[in-house]
C-alpha cells in the first residue's frame, strides 16, 4: 500500500513526516539535556543582570501609550483639539452623527448630486 501524496507542488508522506518529527524532538531533548544543571528556578539567577544596580519598580519603566503615540499626537495636535470639543461621552450624541453622516453620504448617493 501506497501512503504518498504525489502532488503539482511535492509529496506528502505522513509516515515520512512522524519519522521527522522523532527525530527532531530526539535532536531537542539532547540539546536541553546538555544545559546548564545549576540553573534554579524562583531564585537570584531568574533576574536579569543589569551591571550590579537595582532592577527598578515595573511603574518607573513601564511605556505608557501617550508615551509611544507622543510625535503622532503632537503632529495633529489641532485635528484632536477639534475633536475633543465634540466629544460629549454620550452616546446619543455620536448615534446623531451617525445617522447624520450616513444621511448625507445616501442623499448624495442617491440624490445624484
Amino acid at each position: 500500500m501506497n501512503f504518498t501524496l504525489l502532488s503539482p507542488s511535492g509529496f506528502w508522506n505522513p509516515l515520512l513526516w512522524i519519522a521527522f518529527l522523532i527525530i527532531f524532538a530526539i535532536i531537542g531533548y539532547i540539546i536541553y539535556a546538555r544545559g546548564n544543571p545549576g540553573y534554579k528556578k524562583n531564585t537570584e539567577q531568574v533576574k536579569p543582570y543589569l551591571s550590579g544596580n537595582a532592577e527598578p519598580s515595573k511603574e518607573e519603566i513601564m511605556v505608557r501609550a501617550g508615551d509611544i503615540y507622543w510625535g503622532f499626537l503632537e503632529a495633529l495636535k489641532g485635528y484632536y483639539d477639534v475633536l475633543k470639543t465634540m466629544h460629549t461621552g454620550d452616546m446619543r450624541d455620536y448615534i446623531l452623527w451617525y445617522l447624520g453622516v450616513g444621511a448625507i453620504i445616501l442623499f448624495l448617493l442617491v440624490g445624484g448630486v
